[in-house]
């Protein structure tokens, strides 16, 4: 039902704390990728995201690591799955996004750097 928007196929939505946890225990191994546009990220983010703004993903998504797991986010939850779903058709290991993107992080008040 989902696959004209990008969404569907075999990836994990992770809750905030299953962020949080996994990039403590895997740090270094696991690269949260923001596709959010420039104005949002500037506003706040993650921290230690890198910024991948899905208007752009196509060009940029070459430059994000091929050796270690992605996990991507943006405001609500919906364009990081569709940024998911073309980081796995090119390859890259795209593990799965964060369900109600950094909307979601804010409410259970995780940090955020600017």
């Amino acid at each position: 039902m989902f696959g004209w928007f990008g969404f569907g196929g075999d990836h994990k939505t992770y809750s905030p704390g299953e962020l949080r946890d996994l990039m403590r225990e895997l740090k270094g191994s696991v690269v949260l990728v923001d596709v959010r546009e420039h104005g949002e990220w500037a506003g706040g983010r993650i921290p230690g995201a890198v910024h991948a703004p899905l208007s752009r993903f196509a060009n940029m998504a070459n430059n994000l690591p091929k050796d270690k797991k992605l996990v991507f986010y943006c405001q609500s939850g919906m364009r990081s799955r569709t940024a998911l779903s073309h980081a796995k058709k090119i390859g890259l290991q795209a593990d799965g996004h964060l369900g109600g993107g950094i909307s979601e992080w804010r409410r259970h008040e995780f940090p955020i750097t600017r």
